[in-house]
């Protein structure tokens, strides 16, 4: 009787668990069902602005870009060749170039090196500069405009890439330390006074130790700052120039002034998202090893 009592339980056991499997892979079905359809309408303005940027100005005028599945004869690269011979819109692409990398560098080395400070290195009122770092993450860019709008102009950077490059990187540091500084943190410090008692001075213990276990949040942090820098219109509006203007004001401008030149627009838009897309997925691996790192500690 009790090998009878034995086998049922066990045939319960295993339709319990051919049950519980169906469910889950129902659960997981729908689920997957409904990010799927999230991702498609994500992307649905994307890939109408592509398509849109492909068509002439008499296609675009005449009906919508879902028309080029059906026809698509409608496709040319005559937007992109016009584009790309207008001196301003290419100027302002290397401008932005130039104001992105460059920004980019020195928010995650400085950032890096001061994280490491206030994480390892004992000095007087640390913990007191890290709260004004934390407090600096809270400060609105607005109240800034106009302050280092007259400072630059004292300093007669104002309208130059070289003051947008240093309001972005002043900007870039108090998110970049605070992020930087609280992965340093969770390194045991065994490793460190294991690499101390060998010799190591605290630059090569930065240098080989940490910026290797740090490599996918400098990667996430990088990823970040460049996407904030290359998006960014309101401080490029206010400190730059004709010479040293962007790419999103120069798009801006031409919608004010070609309000109707959806082609041309459309084509530089797509050209402003194609650099920060080639990033993200060149670094995407790092990024999601910094996402991941903190549920496996």
């Amino acid at each position: 009787m009790s090998a009878g009592i034995g086998r049922s339980a066990d045939t319960g056991v295993r339709s319990r668990s051919l049950g519980a499997r169906i469910a889950r892979g129902a659960s997981r079905g729908v689920l997957n069902a409904v990010l799927l359809v999230v991702a498609v309408f994500w992307l649905v303005p994307t890939l109408g602005l592509l398509l849109t940027s492909f068509r002439s100005a008499g296609d675009n005028a005449a009906s919508g870009w879902w028309t080029v599945l059906t026809r698509p004869a409608e496709l040319t690269i005559e937007n992109y060749a016009n584009l790309l011979a207008n001196p301003t819109i290419t100027g302002s692409f290397w401008n932005t170039i130039v104001i992105a990398v460059p920004t980019t560098v020195l928010v995650v080395a400085i950032g890096a090196l001061a994280a490491y400070a206030f994480a390892w290195l004992r000095f007087p009122g640390r913990d007191w500069i890290f709260i004004g770092v934390i407090v600096l993450l809270a400060v609105p860019i607005q109240v800034a405009l106009i302050p280092l709008a007259r400072l630059f102009g004292a300093m007669g950077i104002f309208g130059s890439v070289f003051g947008v490059i240093l309001f972005h990187t002043a900007f870039g540091l108090p998110f970049a330390i605070f992020l930087l500084r609280n992965f340093f943190i969770q390194v045991p410090e065994e490793l460190l006074e294991a690499a101390r008692i060998d010799g190591a001075r605290d630059w090569l213990i930065f240098f080989r130790i940490m910026l290797p276990l740090a490599l996918p949040a400098i990667a996430s942090l990088a990823i970040f700052q460049f996407l904030w820098t290359w998006n960014d219109m309101l401080v490029a509006l206010i400190f730059t120039d004709s010479d040293s203007q962007p790419l999103t004001v120069a798009i801006q401008s031409q919608l004010r002034q070609f309000g109707a030149n959806i082609d041309v627009l459309s084509a530089g838009a797509f050209l402003s998202m194609l650099v920060p897309l080639i990033v993200f997925f060149a670094f995407q691996k790092y990024f999601v090893q910094a996402l991941l790192a903190g549920s496996q500690k």
